[in-house]
């Protein structure tokens, strides 16, 4: 800070730092054009390999997998259930990794090994006792797009297949396991009002999964 400045000077730059800051964050039209969907929200289902990974899978000589999981996208799901958002995972393939995920986040639905997806949605439908405009679903290949047409809010990840981007009502700016699913959990908070109060309770904490 320049020290020539006087009293006045310096408040007025810090009170024009401190307005800037709490300035909305801008969004794309295609965010703010989702809101209303999302508005209805209770439950976001998710893809696991695309989604709330990169796709990659490694082998260990075992025969077992790893699979890595970003923290952001961990966060956002935590804040999401705490704000009363439901989540469940719907995926293809079986992994204890996922398990071990899906048990670390205290994930309401857990569906693996599961090809038929749709079918797996119409059981989640009937426990819960929902509407398919309360539902959102996030995946990135044609095996999750039977779920992205039936539910309210349809999500796919930058990186995902070009028939899947073309049938969802918003696509994030970021990839799969990278922060993608952090984006949505955002753009259904702000769609409720919660997200700068949310982020107003966290200003002092810092925790994440």
């Amino acid at each position: 800070m320049n020290e020539s400045y006087s009293d006045c000077a310096l408040t007025q730059v810090l009170r024009e730092r401190a307005a800037e800051r709490e300035k909305p964050i801008p969004r794309s039209l295609a965010w703010q054009s989702t809101l209303s969907k999302a508005k209805k929200v209770k439950l976001l289902l998710l893809d696991v390999d695309g989604v709330l990974t990169d796709g990659t899978v490694f082998y260990t000589p075992e025969a077992g997998e790893i699979k890595g999981f970003n923290t952001q996208d961990g966060f956002g799901l935590r804040i999401l259930q705490e704000a009363g958002i439901n989540v469940g995972l719907i995926t293809a393939r079986s992994s204890e990794a996922v398990n071990r995920r899906a048990k670390d986040l205290q994930l309401s639905h857990l569906y693996t090994g599961c090809s038929d997806k749709v079918t797996a949605y119409a059981e989640i439908l009937a426990q819960t006792g929902l509407q398919a405009e309360q539902t959102a679903y996030m995946g990135d290949d044609w095996l999750d797009l039977p779920v992205l047409v039936k539910v309210g809010c349809a999500f796919a990840p930058a990186n995902a297949a070009v028939e899947v981007l073309h049938r969802v009502d918003y696509v994030t700016e970021r990839c799969g396991g990278q922060g993608a699913v952090r984006e949505v959990c955002e753009l259904i908070l702000e769609s409720k009002g919660l997200l700068a109060t949310l982020l107003a309770s966290y200003s002092h904490q810092g925790t994440r999964p």
